[in-house]
């Protein structure tokens, strides 16, 4: 079993000294889809909607929501990030979303990634939500990680 890393020999919240850490080259994915219906579907990947472009402005959500994730969770630490990059491609009844984040550093870009993704679902439910309040967003997981001194990982499918 792994200790968790976020808590000290006490079991109080602490944030990662990353200090001694190598520098390496670090990426992540993660992903998520929002599913609707089909007016709303055809909408948002035509850029219709009556507040605009939704992929365009999910994609700026998405980088923007990664720069900040040291500000939006708890113990991450903040990060210069080198790329951050959202996709979006359409299923029958839903838009999936994966993002990357990659760095040359000491600590990981998971959370990078996973809110990147999250945030441009939320966007896009908020963009769409005219159209169809049912939406569901559901999937957000990471899919994977390279680098740092656990090496790489890669979800099952």
């Amino acid at each position: 079993m792994s200790r968790l890393t976020h808590l000290d020999k006490h079991g109080a919240a602490r944030m990662v000294d990353v200090g001694g850490k190598a520098e390496t080259a670090r990426k992540a994915v993660a992903e998520g889809r929002i599913r609707m219906t089909v007016e709303a579907l055809e909408a948002i990947m035509s850029g219709e909607t009556a507040k605009g472009d939704a992929l365009a402005t999910a994609r700026i959500a998405g980088i923007m929501a990664a720069k900040m994730t040291g500000e939006l969770i708890p113990l991450c630490h903040p990060l210069g990030l080198e790329s951050v990059t959202v996709e979006f491609s359409r299923e029958s009844d839903a838009i999936r979303v994966t993002a990357s984040a990659s760095l040359t550093g000491k600590t990981g870009v998971e959370m990078e990634a996973m809110t990147a993704a999250s945030v441009a679902l939320l966007t896009l439910y908020d963009m769409g939500k005219a159209l169809d309040r049912a939406m569901v967003i559901d999937g957000v997981r990471l899919l994977e990680k390279q680098g740092g001194k656990s090496g790489n990982w890669r979800a099952e499918d």
